[in-house]
């Protein structure tokens, strides 16, 4: 068991820093749910931020796991109570993120993920700035995204050419992004994914031991 006094013994940069948002969007099938869970599978800590919806579950989803699902009365109830951190209608249903788990999550030092819509992007980065990180994926070729979604087979023919022609209305919102990701490749785009991720984490504004420890290192002596 550690002592009370435990953290004393932390190095500087062992110490608790301030976390981080992710915020990483894509037209659907583009890949950004499959990347960004296995960054959250591969980083103790990182935590996914977990949406309400009120779209129903597709099949294999589970409550809790991919969205909260909400009756739209439901959702509404929280729009009104202030409960949500950024909130949007995208092809008929309502999507946002619950607000007091993300802010527990940064002031505890836990980054956290989301796999969110160009609106719901930019309103968390409104509201968090200097906390958010914006990463948007890209498919090689329109014809790839289209395949990938009928290999899904998840939905009709309807509701894929929706997807597509909403795709493309959101690929228009890539230029408000920090970071721009191809997804030719998973793993290459996995990879450029680690290497954004972990360049963030070291920025010094999110690690508020530097000041005091430059200042050890200015005051030692030789």
């Amino acid at each position: 068991m550690s002592s009370p006094d435990a953290d004393d013994h932390l190095k500087p940069w062992e110490t608790v820093r301030r976390g981080l948002l992710m915020l990483v969007s894509s037209p659907g099938g583009a890949g950004k749910t499959s990347l960004s869970r296995r960054l959250v599978a591969d980083f103790a800590g990182m935590r996914l931020s977990i949406s309400a919806t009120t779209r129903p579950p597709r099949p294999g989803e589970e409550e809790g796991r991919e969205y909260f699902f909400k009756t739209r009365e439901q959702f509404e109830a929280m729009i009104a109570a202030g409960e949500l951190l950024e909130w949007a209608e995208v092809n008929g249903h309502l999507y946002g993120t619950p607000k007091a788990p993300v802010m527990a999550a940064l002031e505890a030092g836990r980054d956290v993920m989301f796999d969110i819509d160009w609106q719901g992007a930019r309103q968390v980065a409104e509201s968090a700035p200097d906390d958010s990180v914006r990463i948007y994926i890209l498919p090689p070729t329109w014809s790839d995204l289209s395949r990938r979604l009928h290999a899904r087979a998840q939905d009709s023919e309807d509701v894929i050419s929706q997807r597509l022609a909403l795709g493309r209305r959101e690929v228009t919102h890539w230029d408000e992004y920090d970071y721009v990701v191809v997804n030719k490749d998973f793993d290459s785009a996995y990879a450029e994914l680690v290497h954004i991720y972990r360049a963030e984490r070291m920025k010094p504004g999110r690690n508020p031991w530097l000041p005091p420890f430059v200042e050890g290192l200015l005051g030692e002596t030789v």
